[in-house]
């Protein structure tokens, strides 16, 4: 079909790194919520090249909705977006069903038309029930809100910068048909950080830098991974809802770039047994008034006290919130020590063995790494929990806490009954959102053979939350 006649926006890369590197220092320095609002509104009144703005929200187990809303419709109706929430899994009962989306502007995004296509921006929304207040199954509400308490009571500002890692597969769907393939089909051999200039691999790493670099991403370095078709792109750290924003955008502009390669970016935890899995490290420090709290040159590995209490807390409370890192039966097969996974409940400044690890820093970039989080985890739901356990958590009385000879459960299972008989995740999340969350997971595992094997069972794919076919669930 011709577009000779549509003058649509379509903005250089250049043009749009500057537009979402301008609106994330925006959100950095916290201007004013209805300030932003105003300037977004009037920039989609007088743009007259923008024809839909497309509205993002996550469900508790972390899948990514998009609604595309015309943008004059939102521009009159922005305070009244309803939606039908009992067709979201783990949301509404259908005689609760009406939510609304209440848009948060400063997490406003320009996006390459090349790959979102032209005349579109996106905007990520928080969820509030029909009376207005925030619905208490949204973990992207929950988690601002208690990143906007820490602020303003304590002054802290929450930190996060996350390493990403995935597969690229042959052809697209990958993961959707492989109970009928039965395998994945690597696009690349080659070993850590060797991959040749414009081989699939690397052509699909860097395309996907080059988009991610134009929406403000602010990256640092990207390779293949040790397994082969494994990949990692880093970026900068961020104020912790936004970090968890850019995870989902990641992973969102991952599978559009594989997708039009005629590729499958896969972020399950352990696609491909023999080999490597895909990690989330997920990097973590507290600031205030521009000053690192975790840095201390005096500290025991340059740590100050207040993050050793803070990792003291997420080792007291591992067993608790694994299965809010660790979401999926897949995720399990990655806790596997014989491939630099971590699944030993310690801290190390040296073993990657370890839940948490100390890496060298300075007085910027001190930081804690929670190592044994996967990448198919909710990311509000991972960062509210690191955060809030190691911020509000206990401190077990446990003889050398931090070296101690204890392990992350070996299954999903094992994984659900800690989760379930917790005290500290239903006060975190409250009982009626933690039952449907252990609901969803125990579903996911009951349609998946208890003992799992050596080969990657079509199940554990098949009934993935981030990539499950709604027929085939239907069935059931």
């Amino acid at each position: 079909m011709s577009t000779e006649l549509r003058s649509f926006l379509e903005l250089s890369y250049e043009e749009l790194e500057e537009l979402n590197l301008e609106a994330k220092d925006q959100r950095r320095k916290r201007v004013s919520p209805g300030k932003i609002q105003e300037e977004r509104l009037k920039y989609l009144t007088d743009q007259k090249g923008i024809k839909a703005v497309t509205v993002l929200f996550s469900d508790l187990e972390g899948r990514l909705h998009m609604l595309d809303y015309d943008k004059k419709f939102l521009v009159k109706s922005y305070d009244n977006l309803t939606f039908d929430g009992s067709s979201i899994r783990g949301f509404t009962a259908q005689r609760e069903s009406d939510l609304r989306l209440t848009i948060d502007w400063g997490a406003f995004y320009w996006a390459p038309a090349d790959f979102f296509g032209p005349g579109k921006v996106l905007v990520f929304s928080e969820v509030t029930d029909k009376g207005g207040t925030p619905y208490s199954a949204d973990i992207r509400g929950i988690l601002k809100q208690f990143a906007d308490r820490m602020h303003k009571t304590n002054g802290y500002t929450l930190n996060a910068a996350n390493e990403i890692e995935g597969f690229i597969f042959n052809g697209v769907d990958a993961e959707q048909r492989y109970h009928e393939t039965g395998k994945f089909e690597y696009v690349n051999t080659g070993g850590y950080y060797h991959s040749l200039p414009g081989d699939p691999l690397r052509a699909f790493i860097d395309t996907s830098a080059e988009v991610q670099r134009a929406m403000g991403f602010e990256n640092e370095k990207d390779h293949p991974e040790v397994a082969p078709s494994q990949f990692e792109i880093n970026y900068g750290y961020g104020e912790v809802v936004a970090a968890a924003d850019q995870i989902q955008l990641y992973k969102l502009v991952c599978r559009q770039v594989a997708t039009r390669m005629g590729l499958t970016a896969s972020f399950l935890p352990k696609p491909v047994v023999g080999v490597n899995g895909n990690g989330m490290h997920t990097n973590v420090s507290i600031s205030k008034a521009g000053k690192n709290l975790f840095w201390d040159p005096k500290g025991e590995e340059k740590l100050s006290d207040m993050g050793w209490s803070f990792v003291d807390r997420i080792l007291t409370h591992a067993d608790d919130i694994c299965l809010m890192l660790n979401a999926s039966v897949n995720a399990y097969r990655r806790l596997d020590p014989h491939f630099e996974a971590p699944n030993q409940i310690k801290a190390s400044a040296t073993d990657r063995g370890s839940m948490i690890r100390i890496p060298i820093g300075n007085d910027k970039s001190m930081r804690v790494e929670v190592r044994s989080v996967g990448p198919d985890a909710n990311p509000y739901m991972v960062m509210y929990s690191i955060f809030r356990s190691g911020m509000e958590g206990q401190i077990a009385k446990i003889k050398n806490l931090r070296q101690a000879e204890r392990y992350l459960p070996d299954n999903i299972y094992t994984a659900i009954e800690h989760f379930r008989d917790s005290q500290w995740t239903t006060k975190i999340l409250g009982s009626d959102v933690k039952g449907r969350y252990a609901d969803l997971k125990q579903a996911a595992a009951d349609r998946c053979p208890r003992l799992l094997g050596t080969f990657v069972k079509a199940p554990e794919v098949q009934y993935h939350h981030d990539v499950y076919n709604q027929f085939l669930w239907n069935l059931f």
